[in-house]
């Protein structure tokens, strides 16, 4: 299976290779940022949920740095230090586990 993402227009394109012939999936599941699909309890809904709250505090950071810039005086630094470190421990954590899921990936694909 591969899975290529269109950023531009949050969209995927998911191509299933089942006993040799290849299946095209348009909009694989993948919606805009924020909109979850409400199937619960799957690993999927959990991933794209941490996404979401990643990508969201990334935009809070970007909101607070804008603010500081323009308007220091509305904003505390403490503020804007401490929404830097959740986003950053988000994203190196987020990147800790994609790194895991592709290694658990490769591994079990090379024991076929």
């Amino acid at each position: 299976m591969n899975i290529s993402f269109d950023i531009d227009n949050m969209t995927a394109t998911r191509v299933d290779h089942i006993g040799g012939t290849s299946k095209v999936v348009k909009d694989a599941g993948v919606q805009s940022v924020g909109a979850v699909p409400e199937r619960k309890g799957l690993f999927e809904t959990y991933l794209l949920d941490a996404v979401s709250k990643m990508n969201d505090q990334q935009v809070e950071v970007s909101a607070l740095q804008k603010q500081i810039v323009t308007d220091p005086d509305s904003v505390d630094i403490h503020d804007v230090t401490i929404a830097m470190a959740k986003a950053q421990s988000s994203l190196s954590l987020a990147k800790t586990v994609i790194d895991r899921i592709v290694t658990g990936w490769t591994e079990l694909s090379q024991n076929r």
